[in-house]
């Protein structure tokens, strides 16, 4: 009994050093959303491109999470809920790593619309957007540190809001398109950028759904219902 007690309190342990680097990881990629939206709506290449250099640094964390969890694994052997928690924390590592991607690809077009004729309204919307993701990705890395249910499937219904300003952005973007073709070059740029938001969204919210199944070991019961464009289709745009 005292060798399992002591076999679960060093798992403890590695697991406590993982995830302060899985929340150094997500804060890291909170910040970078804020930055690379900041560096947009004020057309800062130089912030874009700090958001550019600071995404190295978000990939090497990822790469030590998972050499942590594998060590951790190969060491402690952990099974049932504690491997569960291991590979939980890889997932989210990886999600937190693609949100970090997509932040990175909004800095670098950055660049290359501050040349282009401003669009009404589109800086503005593309940060409030990008404020809803980051907030997303907040709750749920505290779901995950709290173990909290409920906070995840929050996370889940407000993606729901981000799907339709992703779609209410792209309706405007196509009626720029159409009113001037002049404008059709900066907004397939711009719809990229919420493309890029909406897919972060999606990240964030399949941390929270991580979170569900490593608290109650199943996977959520409904899937979400993506947000629809008029048509009743989804616009799936590779990036």
């Amino acid at each position: 009994m005292h060798n399992d007690k002591h076999i679960a309190s060093a798992f403890d342990r590695d697991l406590e050093t993982v995830q302060s680097l899985i929340m150094k990881m997500g804060g890291m990629v909170e910040e970078s959303i804020t930055l690379a939206a900041q560096a947009f709506e004020e057309g800062d290449v130089e912030l874009a491109q700090q958001v550019r250099a600071g995404d190295k640094k978000i990939d090497a964390i990822e790469e030590e999470v998972n050499e942590e969890v594998a060590r951790l694994i190969a060491l402690r052997a952990p099974i049932a809920s504690d491997l569960r928690t291991a590979l939980t924390v890889m997932k989210i590592a990886t999600n937190l790593e693609r949100c970090g991607d997509y932040s990175k690809n909004l800095a670098k077009r950055t660049a290359v619309l501050i040349d282009m004729p401003p669009i009404e309204g589109a800086a503005r919307s593309i940060r409030r957007m990008s404020g809803e993701v980051q907030e997303m990705l907040k709750m749920s890395l505290d779901a995950y540190l709290q173990r909290d249910v409920e906070l995840a499937e929050q996370v889940r219904l407000r993606d729901l809001d981000v799907d339709q300003m992703y779609n209410g952005l792209f309706r405007e973007f196509l009626t720029h398109m159409m009113e001037d073709p002049r404008h059709i070059t900066a907004c397939m740029h711009l719809h990229f950028i919420a493309k890029n938001i909406e897919r972060m969204g999606d990240h964030a919210t399949s941390i929270a759904e991580q979170v569900i199944y490593l608290v109650t070991g199943e996977v959520p019961d409904e899937p979400r219902q993506k947000g629809r464009l008029p048509t009743g289709q989804s616009v799936s745009v590779k990036v």
